[in-house]
């Protein structure tokens, strides 16, 4: 759905007075559809989500108290490029994330640090090796190869309000947009499976920005003197990566969550991919 097609939806809805927002609430993000694959027929170093990452020579498989984090998927950058129409990620390159193998990391602690890991690689990617996965992994921390497609598609803000200068929506256009979210954007396509890079997340419990930005330095009490500080950089983060559970990857994420990679606009432009919160969410 373009930007066109996101305007026509508004007026259908009822929303034309709304016109004027959809810049800030509209983000184009990049829709990951995972199939499930033999992953010995999968070239090394193609993307793809879980099986066994392809990595190169002293890349050691990320470890979180001790255990093995599990593998959840390995990005190329070079088949994301066309899809990436705000060109946030670098052009070329493989990316790789990882998550505590027993997921017990919300992300709504700052001890929670570790409990994930992002590998960036721009260049050198000749000799990359597809790891085993370690003997001490669980099985059930080991999750099913699919290989991944990849398509442009808009996404739109579950809140407004913390988008939008000057809000102004009556609470009838906010009744009325909530009910246009509930199947936007349409029945079938809002029942689906939704991993996605970039663009606006698809919330389960409350905006996470803060929660970022907060506990990424190491606040978790309201009361902390530096928060109302720290909360002027809250909307600096930016979503990086949003894994479903996926019953074709063999992911559940709690009860029926997901996983959220986030990462600040300016280490995105500086593929500081190191520097990442994950928070996960569900229902």
């Amino acid at each position: 759905m373009n930007n066109a097609n996101i305007q026509a939806t508004f007026i259908a809805a009822g929303l034309s007075r709304l016109l004027k927002d959809i810049h800030y609430i509209a983000r184009t993000s990049i829709r990951l559809t995972a199939t499930p694959v033999d992953e010995s027929t999968l070239k090394v170093g193609v993307a793809k989500l879980g099986g066994h990452p392809d990595l190169p020579p002293g890349i050691l498989w990320p470890e979180w108290k001790g255990l093995a984090q599990s593998f959840i998927a390995q990005i190329r950058l070079d088949d994301v490029h066309p899809y990436d129409t705000d060109k946030l990620l670098p052009p070329h390159g493989l990316l790789w994330f990882f998550y505590d193998a027993k997921q017990q990391t919300f992300g709504s602690d700052p001890t929670d640090l570790g409990g994930w890991c992002v590998i960036f690689r721009g260049n050198d990617l000749s000799h990359l090796q597809r790891m085993q996965a370690p003997t001490q992994l669980p099985t059930e921390s080991q999750f099913h190869a699919c290989s991944l497609s990849f398509a442009s598609e808009v996404s739109l803000s579950q809140q407004p309000v913390l988008e939008i200068p000057n809000f102004d929506w009556t609470d009838a256009e906010i009744k009325q947009y909530e009910a246009l979210l509930a199947t936007f954007p349409n029945p079938a396509e809002h029942a689906m499976i939704h991993h996605r890079m970039l663009g606006n997340p698809d919330t389960l419990q409350d905006d996470m920005r803060l929660e970022c930005q907060l506990v990424s330095h190491g606040i978790t009490d309201i009361q902390d003197p530096r928060v109302a500080e720290l909360s002027q950089g809250a909307m600096d983060w930016q979503l990086l990566l949003q894994i479903d559970s996926d019953e074709h990857a063999g992911m559940r994420w709690a009860n029926n969550g997901m996983l959220y990679y986030w990462i600040k606009k300016a280490d995105l432009q500086a593929a500081h991919f190191d520097h990442t919160w994950l928070v996960l969410q569900s229902e």
